[in-house]
């Protein structure tokens, strides 16, 4: 899987396959004995043709939103190492994800560059103290997490209008799915 730490679970990046027919086989289904469980996969290297997996012929970017790259790559069985098919080459896939992720980030609502700035400061100023004084650094920590709270819930109620906030501009604008958006601003709102 490919993150983007930011963005979480709404944006997770994999190679995707295609089968021959040009579709995207659904997962693929294990039984293990006899449990309550069924262990499913979506991993590209599980479209092999083997014990009755489809065999996938190409591979493109897939990402947990639902987007789905449109370069095609074909899969070369012969050059996968069944052991280690993670070694098989998915840079174009990834390259493809990867312009995706820079796509959802420049419609995102820009962070500006001094509060982007103050936060490098932070964090490199947290590393020395976490070496030097690890107490002093969750005290700190605690601090700002208070700080954040605060700052969340006052954000929420300006975002929120008389009849409630545009969940897809708040989505698009924190670059999250509508669920994931509706869920932040209610649990900043909460803690208030």
């Amino acid at each position: 899987m490919w993150e983007f730490e930011e963005f979480g679970a709404d944006h997770e990046g994999r190679p995707g396959v295609l089968l021959a027919d040009g579709t995207e086989p659904g997962p693929v289904y294990f039984d293990a004995g006899s449990g309550p469980t069924v262990h499913q996969s979506t991993d590209w290297w599980i479209y092999d043709g083997t014990l009755r997996a489809p065999l996938a012929t190409e591979m493109r970017a897939a990402c947990s939103c639902g987007w789905r790259g449109t370069p095609r790559y074909p899969v070369d069985w012969e050059a996968v190492d069944r052991r280690r098919p993670f070694l098989y080459d998915t840079s174009g896939p990834e390259g493809d994800w990867d312009a995706h992720m820079a796509d959802v980030q420049a419609r995102a609502v820009p962070v500006p560059a001094d509060v982007n700035a103050l936060f490098d400061q932070l964090e490199t100023r947290f590393t020395v103290l976490i070496e030097d004084e690890p107490l002093a650094a969750l005290r700190a920590a605690a601090t700002l997490e208070r700080l954040t709270q605060r700052l969340a819930a006052d954000a929420v109620y300006n975002v929120d209008g008389v009849d409630g906030p545009e969940w897809d501009t708040v989505a698009q604008g924190l670059g999250v799915s509508r669920r994931t958006a509706r869920s932040r601003l209610t649990r900043y709102a909460l803690r208030r």
